[in-house]
């Protein structure tokens, strides 16, 4: 398969992963929260910040399935250094005990997979 296609791909499946994953912190973050903690008060807590990140990864997502060739290469580009931080956040809070063991796992592996897609879907 060319590079072109499986870049090409790469930034579609990033984009839907984008839009399905914001729509559920816009419009469903307990179920995220879930997957984070079994506090109840952390969880009612963290619905906010969810929301606001779901508007913007859906805002990604849209913008990357909607994007001419020049700008869904910078807007590649910019993925590989949003997933790569999401990455590196979950790994720290994950360190730090801020999440449980098994939810900073979870979320260090979903942020690594999508800053792969972003690195195959920038390689065009």
């Amino acid at each position: 398969m060319a590079t072109s296609t499986v870049a090409r791909r790469s930034g579609q499946i990033l984009a839907v992963v984008r839009i399905v994953n914001g729509t559920l912190g816009l419009l469903a973050p307990q179920v995220l929260l879930r997957r984070l903690t079994t506090d109840e008060h952390a969880a009612r807590a963290g619905m906010y910040p969810f929301r606001m990140f779901g508007i913007r990864t859906i805002l990604l997502g849209v913008e990357l399935l909607a994007a001419d060739d020049a700008s869904r290469r910078r807007l590649t580009r910019l993925a590989i250094l949003i997933h790569a931080s999401d990455t590196v956040s979950a790994a720290v809070s994950g360190i730090r005990g801020d999440l449980p063991r098994r939810a900073a796992v979870t979320t260090v592996a979903i942020s690594s997979v999508n800053t792969a897609l972003a690195v195959l879907a920038a390689r065009d």
